[in-house]
């Protein structure tokens, strides 16, 4: 079978070419991609900054949606026509982390999109244990943000936020929107700190309180907006030192902050900070298989306003287009790119 591909070539370059697929092996699935949003790793590989990762002849992507083409041998439960969603995550099942149960954070895990074939292609063979089978009601272009939703929950589900807690989100991209959205269904009154008006003026319209830090005290914002207590729950999702020097400052006493950005270098973090109140810090990666459910689950709820938080969708021929458009308007909330015409 031939599929449409774009294939990374380095340089910040896409190529649209044709490639061979195979038929599913044993235990994997061949999939139909319909739809796959532009990640911000994505946009880290376009830029250059993971090159040596990568290479110059890959076909990217994870943020999916699409129905099964074919299963292969061994394959129980899914059938062709099934619409899914690929949790881009293989690992070993042998290391220490895989038989403690941890499998998502596997010490050799392969991040499919990245270390492997991703979604930018019309036919992808994937692993059948990837595979989430669809609500029946539910679009294909809004099931390709289940990805990045189950991200959040899994942040959300690490803080334990509960019901009347004070939340702060630093970064108000993609991500932090959807952390704060998974918050505030769980019970959070959220606050979002970001830089970007329009990314302010889109977090008003989803109905947050918003801080600017380049225009006000952030800290002392939070401060008041919680009668001098402070966050409860911080998400560092900014990855820049300004947003970790902020998710100390605005802590409250034994408050729980959650590291979700990949920081480009070792931030200083006040560790004095900790001593003082007694905060935690935790580590949030990827997702397991119950934030994805989670994740369809807020999604068939309506938790996320799709036609709004899809900036944009075009084709898979005007995929080199689309990546230029982010890197001069890193605004977007989601861009998508619709790979083929699958009913929705």
């Amino acid at each position: 079978m031939i599929s449409n591909a774009a294939v990374y070539r380095g340089d910040k370059t896409f190529s649209l070419e044709q490639k061979h697929v195979s038929a599913p092996g044993s235990g994997e699935v061949q999939v139909k991609v319909a739809y796959c949003g532009i990640c911000g790793t994505d946009l880290h590989i376009f830029l250059g900054h993971m090159d040596q990762r990568v290479g110059f002849k890959r076909t990217i992507g994870h943020e999916m949606s699409g129905t099964i083409e074919a299963v292969g041998e061994g394959v129980d439960g899914l059938a062709p026509g099934d619409r899914i969603v690929v949790r881009p995550l293989d690992h070993c099942g042998e290391c220490p982390a895989c038989r403690a149960g941890h499998d998502h954070i596997c010490h050799n895990l392969k991040f499919i999109g990245i270390d492997t074939e991703g979604a930018f292609q019309e036919y992808w063979n994937v692993p059948a244990h990837t595979i989430h089978v669809l609500p029946a009601d539910l679009d294909l272009s809004h099931a390709a943000l289940i990805e990045p939703l189950a991200v959040a929950c899994h942040d959300v589900s690490r803080a334990r936020v509960r019901p009347g807690e004070d939340v702060l989100v630093i970064g108000g991209g993609p991500i932090g929107l959807l952390v704060a959205l998974v918050a505030r269904n769980a019970g959070g009154n959220v606050a979002i700190s970001e830089i970007s008006e329009s990314r302010l003026a889109y977090a008003n319209k989803l109905g947050f309180t918003t801080i600017n830090p380049k225009t006000s005290d952030a800290a002392e914002q939070v401060n008041d907006l919680t009668g001098g207590k402070g966050a409860d729950v911080v998400f560092e999702v900014s990855g820049s030192q300004p947003g970790v020097d902020l998710m100390t400052d605005a802590a409250a006493a034994r408050g729980r902050i959650v590291m979700v950005a990949i920081h480009a270098k070792k931030p200083d973090v006040d560790m004095f900070r900790f001593f003082w109140r007694e905060l935690e810090l935790f580590g949030a990666r990827v997702y397991r298989p119950e934030d994805y459910e989670q994740a369809m689950r807020l999604l068939a709820e309506g938790v996320v306003e799709c036609s709004s938080f899809i900036t944009d969708i075009q084709p898979l021929e005007d995929i080199q287009g689309a990546f230029e458009a982010l890197t001069q308007n890193p605004s977007a909330i989601k861009s998508m790119i619709q790979i083929t015409r699958n009913d929705t």
